[in-house]
């Protein structure tokens, strides 16, 4: 176990926007007890540093970056070796995107708008293992639980959607095809057929529409 009252924290940061990398730079070195040690654009580059031997305590991405996103790149370290204390920092505050994060080994999700004090803060507590809401999504999160009455009608969280089901949902609503959708997952039509029909039947709704319409009530589908 590294000491880290004598070594400063090793962060690779992940960010397609040079001007924000350089900011983060400045603003995490500048503490003392922090070092960039890689910068990527996307998340194929952080994948090609870690094989290439660079060792890091922290990595810090964007989610939607070119040709492996955020969101595709905490899935990839999963299956590798490499234990970062992963932050995301973005700009999407949707519920949906928090929750896949987490649950995909993110131990912190920041807006983009954090306070740098905030980050640096969070940026320790994923150090010491701990996981971190930035303030502005928690108290959202609270405010909205707080003013939404509980519902009593079954809805499309009772479904229990898999990352899969969620991901087809918001192709078919985006308006891709079952081929263009197989295509994308690297899946075959029929499967995607059957996932059409699955989620429509175990939500009870009338149509794709309808259930389309119901997932955006949910914030499922923004």
């Amino acid at each position: 176990m590294r000491d880290r009252k004598k070594s400063p924290i090793r962060i690779v940061l992940a960010e397609d926007h040079q001007i924000v990398r350089n900011g983060l730079r400045l603003l995490l070195e500048s503490e003392g007890e922090m070092q960039i040690v890689g910068e990527a654009e996307n998340g194929l580059e952080v994948i090609k540093m870690l094989e290439g031997g660079l060792e890091a305590d922290v990595l810090i991405t964007d989610i939607n970056m070119p040709d492996l996103s955020g969101m595709d790149l905490l899935e990839k370290l999963q299956e590798t070796t490499h234990h970062l204390r992963i932050v995301v920092l973005s700009m999407l505050d949707n519920q949906k995107f928090v929750n896949k994060a987490f649950n995909n080994g993110a131990l912190a999700y920041l807006l983009k708008n954090v306070a740098n004090e905030e980050m640096v803060f969070a940026i320790k507590q994923v150090c010491a293992g701990n996981k971190y809401l930035c303030s502005e999504i928690a108290i959202s999160l609270l405010n909205r639980q707080i003013k939404s009455p509980e519902k009593s009608n079954a809805t499309i969280f009772n479904l229990h959607l898999t990352d899969r089901d969620v991901e087809v949902l918001s192709l078919i609503a985006n308006g891709y095809t079952n081929e263009e959708i197989a295509d994308k997952l690297f899946t075959s039509k029929r499967t995607v057929e059957g996932y059409r029909q699955s989620l429509i039947t175990r939500s009870g709704a009338r149509n794709m529409a309808a259930l389309i319409k119901l997932a955006c009530l949910d914030g499922l589908l923004s």
